[in-house]
């Protein structure tokens, strides 16, 4: 067993997975002195010389020559005529290095050198990956699906690392055949045994974040800002936006020409419907942007207890809560307000004939000829125009509205 029938077997470690150059020679350097120390008990005077391109190893040993019969320490002291009969120019005092054979060191040796070698490796290469997959925490990556199971699905990068997308955080209509490739983003990193566990994501709202940033050049270029994302997975979004330059429309760059940028996303999130919103901080005005498509009445806020009170027309308020509730949770979820819809009751007109019995017809008469032929149009008018108007006393007007307001209260 030669030097090169190791080194053979080392020879892929050049094509290795996360492991630099330097760290590997340093690793094999370090493996192979452990044996040395093991063997002759130090590993001061060797030389160990790695050439990782072409997996080539060799192990000189620096001895000095001494005269016959004062060697005291074999490993590091050699008799003069012994190396007189290798090579006569050698005179006492001289430094003599001869290479080291891997069969020296017997074959436990070997195979104990190799196992360490191997584990050493593979701890380096479980490091490496950690500390490269927890850089990228948050970004977006891009794989291949290698198995699904029932409760996730195993991907590989691009240097077959293993990745891990759990039910959980997959979107609801996903559906995933083997060598599909998949897009997510990096959730987190965990050792569990001394194995890096890389977990994806496909329904955090950094997901989303970071696809907005890919399609939008004005996010990525720090010119529309993503004030806050809430998201129902494979259902509904909403996303505020903010421009700090008046010239940009926040929503209308995230849409893009006929919702040409918004479009892929939606595809990439399997038909996810988002809502851009304007952000603001006027509290009522995000609540009202929050609930769109609907059109508010009116909102009572309390801001102590992060409460609000929407009111809305009978025909608004299912836009409002929207399918299944949707719009409404989300917009709770996006303006932190807890939303209560109500609707608002309207009233209905009263004709001024309808009170012939209470007012004498003759003031019916002239309050239809000035166009007030309703109770709530004279209503609307003060008692002063009213008298005015109709040419009657101010006693008449007040007794006239005295009456009509009795029937709405």
């Amino acid at each position: 067993m030669d030097n090169l029938n190791l080194i053979s077997n080392f020879a892929e470690f050049k094509e290795l997975k996360n492991i630099d150059k330097p760290t590997m020679i340093g690793v094999l350097e370090d493996v192979f002195r452990h044996a040395l120390q093991k063997q002759y008990e130090s590993d001061e005077n060797f030389d160990v010389i790695i050439n990782p391109e072409k997996g080539d190893l060799e192990i000189w040993r620096n001895r000095t020559v001494v005269e016959d019969g004062a060697v005291e320490n074999p490993n590091t002291q050699i008799a003069v005529s012994e190396v007189k009969a290798i090579d006569s120019t050698y005179e006492v005092g001289d430094e003599y290095a001869d290479e080291i054979k891997l069969a020296s060191f017997g074959r436990r040796t070997v195979l104990s050198l190799r196992q360490n070698l191997a584990s050493r490796i593979l701890d380096l290469e479980k490091a490496n990956l950690y500390e490269k997959y927890s850089e990228k925490v948050g970004e977006i990556i891009t794989g291949e699906v290698y198995q699904v199971w029932k409760k996730e699905v195993l991907i590989l990068d691009d240097d077959e690392n293993e990745l891990i997308l759990p039910k959980s955080e997959q979107i609801p209509n996903d559906f995933y055949r083997k060598g599909d490739t998949i897009k997510a983003i990096v959730k987190s990193v965990e050792m569990n045994n001394n194995q890096p566990r890389i977990i994806l994501s496909r329904t955090a709202s950094q997901f989303l974040e970071r696809l907005f940033e890919q399609e939008v050049p004005e996010i990525s270029d720090g010119l529309i800002t993503i004030k806050k994302i809430v998201r129902i997975p494979g259902e509904r979004a909403k996303v505020a936006v903010e421009s700090y330059d008046d010239r940009i429309d926040p929503v209308g760059a995230c849409v893009g020409m006929k919702g040409s940028r918004i479009y892929s996303i939606v595809k990439e999130l399997r038909n996810e419907n988002i809502d851009v919103v304007n952000f603001t901080a006027n509290t009522q005005l995000m609540i009202q942007r929050a609930l769109n498509p609907a059109k508010i009445s009116s909102i009572v806020l309390d801001e102590e207890k992060q409460t609000a009170a929407v009111y809305l027309k009978p025909d608004q308020v299912s836009l409002a809560i929207g399918k299944g509730g949707l719009n409404i949770r989300l917009s709770k979820m996006l303006t932190g307000y807890d939303i209560d819809v109500y609707r608002e009751v309207e009233e209905e007109d009263v004709a001024l004939t309808e009170f012939a019995d209470e007012i004498e017809p003759w003031i019916i008469e002239a309050l239809k000829n000035v166009g007030c032929d309703t109770a709530k149009s004279v209503l609307e008018l003060p008692v002063e125009e009213i008298a005015a108007r109709a040419d009657l006393e101010l006693e008449q007007a007040q007794k006239v509205a005295e009456i009509l307001k009795a029937e709405f209260e």
